[in-house]
């Protein structure tokens, strides 16, 4: 097997890589910036454009397996040009790489496309499985409602999709773990709207692991990327605390000033989903932390 990956700097990616490179796994990548491309033994970066259209098709060489994290990241305030931005990062990649793959002739098996667990709608009661058919009205929902469509159109090319509804990812270097350690540690953490919106979650080290696992295994269709027990945004806050040795002492962080500060954005923290993993796991994929403690444990610990 030799993977190409798209977003292979990114919060997922990195790990990712850490991974195939650790079981000998030759992996490509794709960058925007020319001054990141690496060659060297098994890991070999290759220019594109998804603005443009442009992709180094000498990536694909050997690629048996093509795996797709990229796009903009959520976590900038969402004005019109930036959503549209969001979007489109999602949408012209995934072209991109068909363009591709329709022009050469090719190894490429299987297409892994990232997704998001926003694809479903905020509930505090619904228990959501992968065979949900009616994604969020929200903008994210409508995102990754596209986003998947994009991916499946790989499926004309006669290669087989797998997609990945990613949960909150743990880690300690980026994503939302930094951002709500930091105020905890100055003694200003609250809980968050309602503070029952559920939170599934997911250690960085499993949802890279679920990644591979399903390149491994030829996987197809879409899976939920979260751990086997979600928490709402209170008690992941509380716990959180507990492990840095803080206590939280400021009521929750009403809606609406939320949403004054964050805009149309703050439904990244005001919305939540109770997420079922159990597929992945009838697959066969154990995971390494499957309650919020063990996670925490090994990050903040």
């Amino acid at each position: 097997m030799k993977v190409l990956i798209a977003g292979a700097t990114g919060l997922i990616g990195q790990e990712l890589v850490r991974q195939c490179l650790e079981k000998e796994i030759a992996v490509n990548y794709l960058t925007t910036r020319k001054d990141k491309i690496i060659h060297r033994e098994n890991y070999n970066g290759y220019h594109w454009s998804p603005d443009h259209g442009e992709m180094d098709l000498d990536a694909l060489k050997g690629v048996t397996v093509v795996i797709n994290l990229a796009g903009a990241t959520v976590a900038k305030r969402w004005n019109k040009s930036y959503k549209e931005q969001v979007l489109n990062s999602r949408i012209q990649t995934a072209q991109v790489i068909f363009n591709g793959l329709s022009s050469i002739e090719h190894r490429v098996q299987h297409y892994i496309g990232a997704s998001g667990i926003s694809y479903y709608p905020d509930s505090d009661k619904e228990r959501y499985k992968e065979d949900f058919e009616q994604h969020s009205p929200s903008f994210l929902g409508r995102v990754t409602r596209d986003w998947e469509a994009a991916a499946l159109a790989m499926e004309k090319l006669g290669v087989k999709v797998g997609l990945v509804r990613t949960g909150l990812v743990m880690d300690m270097q980026a994503g939302a773990l930094p951002q709500m350690v930091g105020p905890i540690r100055k003694g200003l953490g609250a809980p968050l709207g309602r503070g029952t919106q559920w939170q599934s979650w997911i250690h960085i080290k499993d949802i890279a692991a679920i990644y591979l696992f399903m390149a491994e295994n030829g996987l197809t269709g879409i899976y939920n990327g979260v751990a086997p027990n979600p928490v709402t945004n209170k008690a992941l806050t509380l716990k959180i605390a507990q492990v840095i040795g803080k206590k939280i002492i400021l009521p929750p962080v009403p809606a609406f000033m939320l949403r004054l500060m964050l805009g149309e954005m703050a439904d990244l923290v005001l919305e939540g989903q109770w997420v079922s993993c159990e597929k992945i796991r009838q697959a066969g994929y154990v995971f390494q932390y499957d309650h919020v403690d063990l996670a925490l444990d090994d990050l903040l610990g």
